[in-house]
């Protein structure tokens, strides 16, 4: 379900939507617990000891993140800095993978400055809970 979440530039929306929909279908299914039965879904998260979907996205792109910026300068990786030149259409621009992960990284109040450091960086982002 969350195959190559580590690149989706995500809004708030289609996090509630895979929360509602996808996730707690699942995590129902396998309490063995109706919609009607109105267990809270964070009890049942509990019972089987997952995390919040949600949560796990975060985590999935600020680990990508820390690859990408450990990466060579020169590595095909490295393309999240390039602008696409040419006209701009109306509009609010659609939302970038940059600017998710920024707000990811202000959330959890980490410093990009820990990111060469692999052990820590994966001990920042696992440890919010």
């Amino acid at each position: 379900m969350l195959h190559g979440s580590e690149t989706w530039p995500i809004r708030k929306e289609n996090v509630v939507a895979l929360q509602r929909a996808a996730e707690m279908r699942m995590v129902r299914w396998m309490c063995g617990i109706k919609l009607k039965d109105r267990f809270p879904s964070k009890e049942l998260r509990e019972r089987l000891g997952i995390d919040d979907i949600a949560l796990v996205l975060q985590q999935n792109r600020l680990h990508w993140y820390g690859h990408v910026l450990r990466k060579e300068d020169d590595d095909w990786t490295k393309c999240m800095k390039y602008e696409v030149e040419g006209p701009k259409p109306r509009g609010r621009p659609k939302r970038t993978w940059r600017e998710v992960v920024k707000e990811d990284c202000q959330a959890r109040k980490l410093n990009t400055d820990d990111v060469m450091d692999h052990s820590k960086w994966r001990k920042l982002i696992k440890d919010v809970r």
